[in-house]
């Protein structure tokens, strides 16, 4: 099933100049929502996954059901003070300023294989941050997956050495 079709183009939008790829079509069609993690869970599938990793909040639209497909648990990274128990977090830094993501100290056990996954592949500086918090619990990050990637922001070189998959590819406007 081709997804494009289901991919809004918002022009303007969170800013003038900004072409905003939205994905709620695609979320409101249930063929496609199934076509996307279909296709994300073949390209896994076989991998002994034990865990999907997903920042919030887009990524876990797609990283749960995708969880399920996959037989694995999923793993939410939230931003600061939004997890109950002990967390570990991880500073990045950002085009303009900082941030931080945190996950439970207990999610990962060392060697577990991890898929993470997104809607969108911009930058690549949310993604790289989730990857080096599952390796500092010492587990394996088997691959980085998005519905979408904007190939013009070259985010997929912050994430060299992963695998990187992506269902769709933007080049621009």
């Amino acid at each position: 099933m081709d997804l494009r079709p289901h991919i809004r183009d918002v022009q303007d939008f969170p800013k003038p100049g900004i072409l905003f790829r939205d994905i709620t079509p695609l979320l409101a069609h249930p063929e496609a929502f199934r076509a996307a993690i279909g296709k994300m869970a073949d390209h896994y599938r076989g991998q002994n996954i034990k865990a999907i990793a997903a920042a919030e909040a887009r990524g876990f639209i797609f990283a749960a059901p995708l969880a399920l497909e996959l037989n694995a648990g999923f793993v939410p990274v939230r931003k600061p003070g939004k997890l109950p128990f002990e967390t570990q977090s991880f500073h990045y830094e950002l085009e303009y300023g900082t941030d931080t993501l945190e996950i439970h100290t207990d999610a990962f056990a060392p060697g577990d294989k991890v898929l993470l996954v997104d809607d969108l592949l911009a930058t690549g500086g949310t993604m790289n941050a989730c990857a080096k918090l599952v390796e500092r619990s010492g587990a394996i990050v088997v691959g980085c997956a998005f519905v979408i990637e904007l190939t013009f922001l070259k985010g997929r070189e912050k994430l060299v050495p992963y695998d990187v998959f992506s269902l769709l590819a933007y080049d621009g406007e």
